[in-house]
């Protein structure tokens, strides 16, 4: 019977251990592109706790985002700054972390799906 115990906390203790590294590998996000809109924009100030359970984020916006076969999804993520006007970033989410990181990137590095969906800058 102490023997079913330990293989079943063993068990339990790997699987707990493999769920950790994938939700801190990154492993299964995906890529979001979107464009900056600083009408989205809204300014998250402290609690006043001692801890800021956001981190450094003062700042959240709300984008409508496509993924590279260009399904839409509106997602918002924390920005330590305003962000700037009209610029296209590239959104890294993760299913259960959400929005682990954002980057600028240029129109042409636009997948063709998603540039469909914006103007190219003059």
């Amino acid at each position: 019977m102490k023997k079913k115990i330990l293989i079943g906390i063993g068990a339990g203790a790997f699987v707990a251990i493999c769920f950790g590294i994938f939700l801190l590998s990154g492993a299964g996000s995906t890529y979001y592109y979107s464009q900056i809109d600083n009408t989205k924009i809204e300014q998250t100030g402290s609690a006043g706790g001692v801890i800021n359970f956001g981190g450094s984020m003062d700042y959240s916006y709300t984008l409508r985002c496509y993924d590279e076969d260009g399904n839409e999804k509106d997602i918002t993520f924390g920005t330590s700054r305003e962000l700037k006007e009209d610029a296209f970033i590239r959104l890294t989410v993760m299913p259960i972390r959400g929005v682990l990181e954002w980057v600028e990137v240029q129109y042409d590095e636009l997948l063709t799906a998603v540039q469909k969906e914006y103007t190219a800058p003059q």
